[in-house]
């Protein structure tokens, strides 16, 4: 972890305006330094230098945070908690979602003020204080502060700003996808792109049809926090905002990550039309044998095949262990879930064959643990014997992926 001081010699600094941020990347490093430029005395924070978070915030008055994801968020202010000040204002500016902002106020002290203020904009709004904050909470502590990033908006409670972030990306994202998949439409159809860029021109959509005509070599919005926005944002009617976030992960998995957004542009040009039945094979599960798939992806219905419990090499874990054998399984399907957007919430199927019936309360101990909702549809019953002596049990499913409730 890293701790740098950053000031501003040519004015006086009060010691109310003591600001620790913590983050820096693309948008923090601006935003800290227009902090600093602003007469604030700034400890930036980041990963790496073994500096602890705790320490970084120590005697800061108002405690910013700028970083990926809500799992970062909360890994950071709980590392961080012990060395804020009572008194102090924690303004969260990453985008997290309303829920992790009302657990973050759960987990806070609460002599500890609690502002979220997510931002519109991306690098070159941040190092010209052109950037729109979306803040939610009370801001009697940081107004003058927040004003230093651009114009801010008062939304109302805590949580509001970021449920306005999420809203406004849920358009914005899927837009940029729309289009990407617009020029593809162009090429397949001997539409010169030119043209069609010059007609969009004339339309609401010409801003973003510009952009996606002349995807930007330079990364202001990275592509992965695109999908990380849109994934948050997607809410399981979004029909537009899921399909989009599909296209985006493919993105990804292509190796598009850290490139601008408007690199889907190129993703969707270069990607050959989709089959109906899309196989699903995530690194993070032992490889099959190459007769079968992991699982197969129709649609947003996914079909899981059979897993059981076997490791990397295709040698058996676990045996004579339903317990271990069970958990290894249930972790398999939780991998294949993941690499979806799925959890065990989304399942609308479970069958499950044992070699022993005589073993299902311990098998049932072990499936309880991962599937703790209402319980999906479900078939148990007792085979002979399964593909690889030794193995107790084998568990398949279909699963009804999110934005198909």
């Amino acid at each position: 972890m890293q701790s740098s001081r950053w000031w501003n010699t040519g004015r006086s600094v009060s010691l109310r305006d003591v600001i620790a941020f913590l983050g820096q990347g693309r948008m923090g490093v601006p935003m800290a330094r227009r902090l600093s430029e602003a007469g604030h005395e700034v400890t930036t924070w980041r990963r790496g230098s073994g500096v602890t978070a705790a320490a970084a915030v120590d005697r800061a008055d108002l405690v910013i945070t700028m970083l990926r994801d809500p799992d970062a968020v909360r890994e950071v202010l709980t590392a961080a908690a012990p060395g804020l000040r009572p008194g102090a204002t924690v303004v969260e500016m990453s985008t997290i979602g309303p829920e992790a902002v009302r657990e973050l106020r759960a987990a806070l002290p609460s002599a500890v003020s609690l502002v979220d203020a997510p931002v519109l904009g991306s690098v070159g709004p941040a190092a010209d204080g052109t950037l729109t904050v979306l803040a939610g909470g009370d801001l009697s502590g940081c107004r003058e502060v927040l004003g230093v990033f651009g114009t801010v908006r008062e939304l109302g409670p805590l949580g509001a700003g970021a449920a306005m972030k999420l809203a406004v990306m849920s358009a914005l994202v899927p837009a940029q996808v729309l289009l990407a998949e617009t020029f593809a439409y162009a090429d397949a159809h001997g539409i010169d792109r030119d043209a069609l860029a010059g007609v969009l021109s004339g339309t609401p959509l010409g801003i973003l049809a510009g952009r996606l005509h002349a995807p930007a070599q330079d990364t202001r919005y990275a592509l992965g926090l695109a999908a990380k926005d849109l994934g948050l944002a997607a809410w399981p009617g979004a029909s537009l905002a899921n399909a989009a976030h599909t296209r985006l992960r493919e993105a990804e998995a292509a190796g598009l990550t850290d490139r601008d957004i408007t690199a889907i542009a190129h993703h969707v040009r270069a990607t050959p039309p989709r089959s109906r039945a899309r196989p699903v094979n995530p690194a993070t599960v032992p490889a099959t044998n190459g007769f079968y798939s992991h699982a197969v992806r129709v649609g947003d219905m996914l079909y899981v095949s059979g897993q059981a419990a076997f490791d990397e090499r295709g040698e058996l874990v676990g045996e004579g262990s339903m317990t271990a054998q069970a958990e290894h399984v249930f972790g398999c399907l939780s991998r294949i879930l993941a690499d979806q957007g799925a959890t065990f919430g989304d399942l609308a199927f479970l069958r499950t064959y044992l070699t022993d019936m005589d073993l299902r309360m311990e098998y049932g101990q072990v499936r309880k643990k991962y599937i703790t909702g209402t319980p999906p549809a479900s078939t148990t019953v007792e085979v002979s014997r399964l593909f690889m002596p030794g193995a107790l049990l084998e568990v398949d499913a279909v699963v009804a992926l999110p934005g198909t409730r």
